[in-house]
């Protein structure tokens, strides 16, 4: 495991490991371990990045965070006042869409102000989050589109964002899985 892994890993375990975000937990490991084996869909040298964005990309859920409310965005700010890479950094402050829940809550401009990073490293990240359910088992992206936006009512700007960026979502999760489906046993 290298160093950047293990301090995100770490990092995670201390915001996110308590009863009282046990499911959050739980979901934050499953993506950890899916990116770890979506890596082969990204160049080498980009698949420690990968493993660390999916152990930290759920980081603002912790309570000392909250900032704005977006999640991506405090832990994206958490991680650039603490002085982790720039392009980590963008990749959690952007991770699933991100965008279309900053818009919904008026913080687009905030979430301007990291780098976004568009490419096979965002898709498999994507993949990681949206191909695990919130106890950390294994999910279609259609099935756990459906389970957020289940969990969230109508009216919640997470609800809103989900349903308007779905179908990025899937096409980033399908460009994942054919990167992966392409790769020789």
């Amino acid at each position: 495991m290298s160093d950047l892994i293990a301090q995100a890993r770490r990092l995670a375990t201390d915001l996110l490991d308590s009863p009282t975000l046990a499911q959050r937990w739980a979901h934050v490991q499953g993506v950890g371990q899916r990116a770890t084996e979506l890596s082969v869909t990204v160049e080498p040298a980009e698949r420690d990045l990968l493993v660390a964005a999916a152990w930290l990309h759920d980081i603002g859920y912790a309570p000392d965070l909250v900032a704005t409310g977006l999640h991506s965005l405090d832990g994206a700010q958490y991680l650039r006042q603490h002085g982790f890479p720039p392009r980590l950094v963008g990749l959690v402050a952007h991770h699933t869409c991100a965008r279309f829940e900053a818009a919904e809550r008026g913080l687009a401009h905030q979430l301007a102000g990291f780098p976004l990073d568009d490419g096979p490293l965002m898709d498999a990240l994507v993949t990681a989050d949206l191909t695990v359910g919130p106890q950390g088992q294994r999910l279609d992206v259609g099935e756990r589109i459906e389970e957020i936006l289940r969990r969230y009512p109508l009216q919640s700007a997470v609800h809103r964002a989900i349903q308007r960026a779905a179908p990025l979502l899937v096409a980033h999760t399908r460009r994942t899985l054919d990167r992966l489906n392409h790769i020789a046993p």
